[in-house]
């Protein structure tokens, strides 16, 4: 089995379909995706934005089933989106998020997730009333790969992000122009993306604890 078809079979996901309470779309130049709008919502009223990412070969409808987080809009009072990757040209065609060189973009396109993340906030922050200070990305496995890449890309509007079983880039780089909240949640016994760091097609991830102590450095942490 190749590393690729272990990485999809470890993140494969099992599809529950939820109705979120109010469903909106957005484009940001990829096709609509489902925005999930809390009952009561008041355009006179700040609040938070979560953009949540699936890992390599899920997607963002399986991703939210799994995750519950747009079940949990209403009771909360937050917005948020669960968009698709880029799906690969050949093979399974699997979703992936162009995150890192590790992870996952691995037939070497030039896809700008990044910036496709960026339009989709701002989209969002231009037809809801978000709260500035609480636009959060979290991500599982390549999600979490990609939401350290938006957070050090996008620090001027990424309050916070959760990673679990991601990892940060690996070389060495400039601190990004603002601090940027990190949790961290990763599994010792993880097989598939290791918690000491490791390689995918030969391309070298950092450790959990590497990934959280560069963000240390990098928000000027004691």
């Amino acid at each position: 089995m190749s590393n690729r078809q272990r990485v999809a079979s470890a993140l494969a996901l099992t599809a529950v379909i939820a109705i979120p309470a109010m469903a909106q779309t957005i484009d940001a130049g990829r096709g609509s995706v489902p925005l999930t709008v809390p009952m009561g919502y008041d355009a006179d009223v700040p609040i938070p934005l979560i953009v949540s990412l699936h890992g390599y070969s899920s997607s963002g409808e399986r991703h939210d089933s799994r995750w519950g987080i747009g079940a949990l809009a209403d009771r909360y009072g937050f917005l948020t989106i669960s968009p698709d990757g880029t799906r690969e040209a050949e093979g399974d065609r699997n979703p992936y998020w162009n995150a890192s060189s590790a992870c996952c973009n691995f037939e070497g396109t030039d896809t700008d997730d990044s910036a496709y993340l960026r339009r989709m906030i701002d989209q969002i922050r231009a037809s809801y009333n978000v709260d500035a200070s609480r636009i959060y990305v979290i991500g599982h496995s390549n999600g979490g790969f990609m939401s350290y890449r938006m957070a050090y890309e996008h620090s001027d509007v990424v309050a916070a992000i959760v990673s679990l079983a991601g990892a940060n880039h690996l070389e060495q780089r400039e601190p990004p122009p603002n601090p940027v909240h990190v949790l961290q949640i990763h599994g010792t016994d993880d097989t598939t993306i290791a918690y000491r760091g490791g390689e995918i097609q030969s391309n070298r991830y950092p450790s959990a604890l590497a990934s959280v102590n560069r963000w240390a450095e990098y928000n000027g942490c004691d």
